[in-house]
């Protein structure tokens, strides 16, 4: 740092603590009002946030979900445990199912399909002509007869058996599709859920699926997210009280990390914007950033009491004063970090990238200020707080780091760290990108919820759906043969794919009608041979139909239909095959009168979000590294220096990488968030480090020595830090929510490799290496120290 500047630095930090009552006092005000706005701030699900901007199968799946079905879709399923569902108990529980559903809030009342839906029909022929009738409404089947009868028109119906009767008749489906804006997750969980326990019992199992039966989970589970919060923030105080021994070095990181976090959520309530219950775990991950910045400065503080300072204000001075440089860096650096995340054009991302710069901007008054002012009050007399004494064993660990990278062991240290590169940026490669494994990667795979996929998935074509738009050129260009014979074929082509369970479009419906006209001939179930007796093969299914009956399949016009797949899983493989099969089908397989158009439907929406993931992934690191390559570069005047400080970020990150592809996590909308954050984490123990060797070769030019104080400095706080983050987010790993296990386990990862990278790999590489930035040269030799006197006032 230029003297000149040095002293201007010194100058600020003077007014600062000579002023520190109404400092204080104006930090206590504006948190008290932002506090107020904070306690307002909504915790909730949107999963319109979830989907990118302009995206086309967003777009597609926008204009067409209200006919052909949304990402919203519930399933319920009734399973017997002896015999088949026809019978009275099953069948009066699917009509109360049915009924109830109309009345759960935000529930699409035209979209509720079941056995005892009006919407469930079959076509008829007799000597008074065709009719189209319900199977099962207004009322149940009165005697075995009955039933019987309800048994052979299911078996004759391919929109039925299949679909919604499984195959071995001893499980049939209910859906429910919501409207996109209307839904409360919370309240469709609940509700649901509450008609689920009813009719349950009576040899029947209910089994339930679907987005919002998800999203509802994660906010139940909101009151136990917030208790492993407050524990671990508990654990958090104790192991500190620990390894401190003092009431300062416990309390003030901790009031760092309040006031950060209470700024910024005042601030999101500002910017309109609401807090999810899936991103918790990333808000700890910027609080840890605040206490490690403010545990930094309480170590130093101890340090220059323990050195002799005069007072706990010139000990506070000093303290920031050597501090402020490394601090900044790290706060800037890991604020453009997380905004890059903006440029991912997802809502949900967007808003986390704009309250997490905030939130991380806001250290910069938190701990830097803040702490430094509380820190001049705390006197400079020891007084602990317990007899409990681990400073001798935390020197003795800092002592073996400084002898271990400072012998002929630091070549080694250099090499192992260069093979793991190379070796975790090899595996990192099998990371995916979207769901890794079946079921919900939010839960644990034992939870009910995935328990209840893997049996509907295997009883029925599938619980995860995408619909394909037949998109024609003109009124009624649906009822062409050549059309229908491409969506037949298309229907064909894409069930030749495993997770593809089955499809359905207007295709299926002609023959299934026409085999009614000539007397239940099998013979006869084919498409119409011209576009006036598909016409008249479509007036007749629709004749005695209700209003909206034929919505699922096609528009009155005729012009727009919809071929829609059930898939098995939503894994990001399953979903990009899918895809790319469409793709290929489309190229292959031009239709004259009408195109295909993709995607809509949950799997729809989430290849949008998967196809977004992957192109901005590599996007978002590429520029979050040249932020910090930028922030390095403008501090320390070197380009070295930015490529010096890329070696713990691209370790870390191929060695999370590759933990993650290594226990199956995949790369999605909820663990891209802490990805770019980790890459601000990777370093910022490095900055301190780094910068605590240059300012010791200020005063002599002993590099050994310089690396050696440094590690017993900073490496310090470093190891605090280290040690109580990393043990206490361990304890998100008893979340009932398997996604907030696994991110608390991979910010535990991300903190471990960067303090060993600070303390390890890069004194090692300073030592090996001696970069001029650091150490200096002939041409560019290391300032001296100059000696600042504190200001009289303080």
């Amino acid at each position: 740092m230029k003297n000149a500047t040095f002293k201007a630095l010194a100058q600020v930090i003077d007014w600062i603590l000579r002023h520190r009552v109404p400092v204080l006092a104006a930090i206590v005000g504006f948190t008290a009002v932002m506090g107020y706005l904070a306690a307002q701030i909504e915790v909730k699900t949107v999963f319109s946030d979830l989907l990118p901007r302009n995206h086309p199968y967003v777009e597609v799946n926008n204009q067409f979900k209200q006919t052909f079905g949304g990402s919203n879709m519930v399933s319920i399923m009734l399973e017997v445990e002896q015999g088949d569902v026809f019978n009275m108990t099953v069948l009066s529980k699917v009509r109360q199912i049915t009924q109830e559903l109309q009345k759960v809030e935000g529930v699409d009342t035209y979209q509720i399909a079941s056995l005892a839906s009006k919407k469930m029909k079959e076509v008829r022929a007799s000597t008074e002509g065709i009719e189209s009738r319900p199977l099962m409404w207004p009322g149940l089947p009165k005697d075995a007869a009955e039933i019987a009868t309800l048994r052979e028109a299911v078996l004759n119906n391919p929109l039925v058996y299949g679909p919604y009767v499984s195959i071995d008749m001893r499980a049939t489906l209910i859906t429910a599709d919501f409207i996109d804006g209307a839904v409360d997750y919370v309240k469709a969980y609940r509700q649901i859920e509450e008609i689920a326990e009813r009719a349950k019992g009576d040899g029947v199992l209910v089994r339930v699926v679907g987005e919002p039966i998800l999203y509802g989970l994660v906010n139940h589970y909101l009151g136990e997210t917030l208790q492993i919060f407050m524990i671990t923030v508990g654990a958090l105080v104790v192991l500190l009280l620990l390894i401190t021994r003092t009431w300062h070095g416990t309390v003030l990181p901790l009031v760092t990390g309040v006031v950060s976090a209470i700024w910024a959520l005042g601030a999101a309530k500002l910017m309109h914007f609401h807090l999810d219950p899936l991103v918790i775990v990333v808000a700890f991950l910027i609080t840890a950033q605040a206490i490690s910045n403010s545990v930094q400065l309480v170590s130093r503080f101890d340090d220059e009491v323990a050195a002799g300072a005069s007072s706990a204000a010139a000990a506070a001075r000093a303290s920031l004063l050597n501090l402020f440089k490394p601090g900044m860096l790290a706060i800037v650096a890991d604020a453009g970090c997380v905004l890059v995340v903006a440029l991912t054009p997802i809502p949900m991302l967007e808003k986390i990238s704009y309250i997490g710069t905030v939130w991380i901007l806001s250290i910069m008054l938190s701990a830097m200020v803040l702490t430094p002012v509380l820190l001049s009050w705390c006197g400079v007399k020891k007084r602990y707080a317990h007899p409990i004494n681990v400073q001798p064993l935390l020197h003795k660990v800092l002592g073996l780091c400084a002898a271990l990278v400072t012998s002929k062991l630091r070549f080694a240290v250099v090499a192992v760290a260069g093979v793991a590169f190379v070796v975790s940026g090899i595996y990192a490669f099998k990371l995916k990108v979207g769901d890794a494994n079946p079921g919900s990667p939010i839960l644990w795979p034992d939870s009910t919820y995935n328990q209840d996929a893997t049996a509907i998935n295997h009883k029925f074509q599938g619980s995860d759906r995408m619909f394909v738009v037949v998109s024609g050129k003109k009124e009624g260009a649906l009822k062409e043969p050549a059309v229908l014979e491409g969506m037949e074929r298309f229907q064909k082509y894409m069930e030749a794919q495993p997770e593809v369970g089955g499809s359905i479009s207007l295709a299926d419906i002609l023959p299934a009608v026409k085999r009614v006209v000539r007397e239940g001939n099998a013979r006869y179930q084919e498409l119409g041979g011209s576009a006036d007796e598909n016409g008249e093969l479509v007036y007749m299914f629709v004749s005695g139909a209700d209003p909206g009956d034929m919505d699922r399949f096609a528009d009155p016009q005729a012009k727009n239909g919809a071929v829609t797949l059930f898939f098995r899983d939503h894994q990001g493989e399953t979903i990009r095959t899918a895809i790319a099969r469409v793709k290929d089908y489309v190229a292959n397989n031009k239709l004259e009168d009408a195109e295909f158009l993709l995607a809509g439907g949950l799997v729809g929406v989430l290849a949008a979000v998967n196809e977004v993931i992957l192109a901005g992934q590599i996007e978002s690191i590429a520029f979050a590294l040249l932020v910090l390559v930028a922030c390095c570069m403008f501090t320390y005047r070197s380009t070295v220096a930015g490529m010096f400080f890329m070696v713990p970020v691209l370790l870390s990150n191929t060695l999370t990488f590759s933990y993650m592809a290594w226990k199956g996590i995949g790369m999605n909308i909820n663990t891209l968030p802490v990805v770019a954050l980790g890459i601000g984490l990777g370093v910022d123990y490095s900055f301190y480090i780094v910068d605590g060797i240059r300012e010791e070769l200020h005063h002599h030019k002993d590099v050994g020595r310089a690396i050696a104080k440094s590690i017993a400095t900073s490496g310090k706080g470093v190891l605090i830090t280290a040690l109580t983050l990393v043990t206490s987010v361990v304890l998100w790993s008893f979340s009932s929510l398997r996604l907030q296990a696994d991110m608390g386990v991979l910010i535990a990862i991300w903190l471990f490799i960067s303090a060993a990278s600070a303390l390890f790999l890069m004194p090692a590489m300073v030592y090996v290496f001696r970069p001029e930035f650091i150490v200096g040269s002939k041409r560019h030799p290391v300032e001296q120290a100059i000696q600042v006197e504190p200001a009289q006032a303080v």
